[in-house]
């Protein structure tokens, strides 16, 4: 008989359309997250399914470039199965599940999923190494609702972010390094090649606000240079996926793409919020700013690929879950208490009671 105590690791993710006919009821929860969407209440059904419905066309358009749906649920899977393969020889009994924000399988799906296998407790292990109330705050806030919903009445422990973890940091260093050589070696040596570490942007609102994602892709992206130890490194932090019309955190990385051409610099871009392969890598990065870098005069346009299901990036991950799980409270960072600096008021851990 298996005495084992039962954790079940649940990893958070954005989700994706499986389908040509998912994309727009995919937008339609997406844009109607008041995390997302932040407008009142009373106007935010509409507004999502009317913002949805325009973006519907376009997203299609850009899911038929990789095979009309996301990539992304396999290969969370495939981390997640990964995942619990590196944590199986553990005194606790750890079992991994998926739950994404936006498409199926959702928190509820997920947690009833917890419940049948029958977990003494829950660790909630977001695929976002930076916090952001858009991402991992907005999931937190669904598996609380899901647990309500369904009756799953555990402890749960949150690793809210793990930005500058060192496992993480080495393994996405050497995933940058081997791309970085592999673009030189195509370039004359004599050319200039700058790094461009892109991550999803933000709303400056949102970031006046207090949310601490920016602040923690500088630190990641300071910590994965830090690996790669190249001298006279030359790269920058720039952002993507720009959706609204508002002012959003910059540098973009488009205005970055035709500074390098006009400059004739090189590029080689890192995607540092993303661990996984999807649209906003596959299509936006690889289709979309390679045409771009092209029409700019670049001289050479090179991707970093996502982590995906990397060896050492699991490592990290399972070295993250262990980490986590011999802490005593039940909100954690990557190093145990909480790392952002107090101007960072949307820090998960500045909510918790005094």
């Amino acid at each position: 008989m298996n005495s084992r105590p039962k954790t079940a690791v649940v990893l958070l993710n954005l989700g994706g359309p499986d389908s040509p006919d998912a994309v727009q009821p995919f937008l339609t929860n997406l844009f109607s997250d008041p995390a997302i969407l932040r407008v009142p209440n009373f106007i935010r059904p509409w507004l999502g399914r009317f913002i949805a419905k325009r973006r519907t066309k376009a997203a299609k358009e850009n899911y038929a470039v990789i095979g009309g749906k996301s990539p992304l649920l396999e290969l969370t899977v495939e981390q997640s199965q990964a995942l619990q393969a590196a944590l199986a020889d553990d005194d606790t009994e750890y079992r991994c599940f998926v739950a994404m924000r936006y498409w199926h399988p959702f928190s509820n799906e997920a947690a009833q999923a917890v419940k049948d296998w029958g977990a003494d407790r829950v660790m909630l292990v977001p695929l976002y190494p930076q916090f952001s109330t858009t991402t991992t705050g907005s999931s937190m806030v669904a598996w609380a609702d899901a647990c309500r919903e369904i009756g799953l009445d555990v402890p749960v422990q949150t690793l809210c972010c793990w930005h500058s973890d060192d496992g993480f940091a080495a393994a996405t260093g050497r995933i940058v390094r081997q791309a970085y050589d592999e673009a030189r070696a195509k370039l004359d040596p004599s050319q200039r090649m700058r790094v461009l570490f892109s991550a999803h942007g933000l709303p400056e609102s949102i970031i006046k606000r207090g949310d601490p994602y920016q602040w923690q892709v500088e630190r990641t992206t300071a910590a994965v240079v830090e690996q790669l130890a190249i001298p006279d490194l030359d790269w920058l932090v720039c952002y993507q996926s720009r959706v609204t019309p508002q002012k959003w955190i910059g540098p973009s990385t488009e205005a970055e793409i035709e500074r390098a051409g006009h400059a004739k610099i090189a590029l080689l871009v890192c995607p540092i919020a993303f661990v996984s392969e999807h649209s906003e890598t596959l299509v936006e990065l690889d289709v979309e700013y390679g045409e771009l870098a092209e029409e700019a005069g670049v001289p050479g346009y090179f991707r970093v690929p996502a982590q995906n299901s990397d060896h050492g990036f699991i490592a990290a991950l399972a070295g993250l879950v262990r980490r986590t799980a011999a802490q005593p409270r039940m909100l954690c960072s990557f190093a145990g208490p909480r790392q952002c600096p107090k101007v960072h008021r949307d820090c998960p851990h500045a909510k918790l009671p005094a």
